[in-house]
């Protein structure tokens, strides 16, 4: 999977989002290892913000991102356990216009090389609503990881081959 060295690399401008009820700012491993990845990889960071485990309050900040015209992306990071105050991907699902299912199933197989059986706990799941994509992330440091370096870091690079989410953002709102 090469980088086409002779395209220009285009900066994608990223939000995280931390659904947790118990981290801050000051604590947020996860969000920091996201930014920190997008930030060495030549993006930007448009916004954070850490919301609590609520379907609500997570479907009102995703809705306000994918309003925003400078957002090209969303990366949250928490709430995709079985657990009942997992409800990031059910939020998901509210503001999703299509599913990217083979971004999840991907995620799963890569962390079964690290984490084995255990990675059917995770529902790590992606779509785009309004030309905006939306990836939704386990709350582990070692999961934020594993998505950026194994998928997100080639997908969100326009000179990634053979294709990218990039080269088809502007064709996401195509009738």
């Amino acid at each position: 999977m090469p980088i086409n060295e002779n395209r220009p690399f285009l900066a994608v401008s990223i939000a995280v989002l931390t659904v947790s009820d118990t981290r801050t700012e000051a604590d947020d491993r996860s969000g920091d290892t996201l930014i920190e990845r997008l930030r060495d990889a030549g993006h930007k960071l448009a916004e954070r913000a850490i919301v609590k485990d609520d379907a609500d309050v997570i479907v009102a900040r995703l809705h306000g991102w994918i309003a925003d015209p400078k957002i090209d992306c969303v990366i949250a990071t928490g709430g995709t356990g079985v657990t009942g105050r997992d409800v990031t991907p059910e939020a998901l699902d509210r503001v999703c216009e299509k599913k990217i299912p083979g971004f999840g199933e991907l995620f799963r197989w890569i962390s079964y090389q690290k984490i084995g059986t255990s990675t059917i706990q995770s529902r790590a799941d992606a779509g785009v609503a309004k030309g905006t994509y939306l990836f939704v992330l386990p709350g582990s440091t070692g999961a934020c990881r594993d998505a950026w370096d194994e998928i997100l870091v080639h997908q969100l690079d326009n000179r990634f081959g053979p294709c990218n989410f990039v080269e088809l953002m502007p064709r996401l709102q195509e009738k």
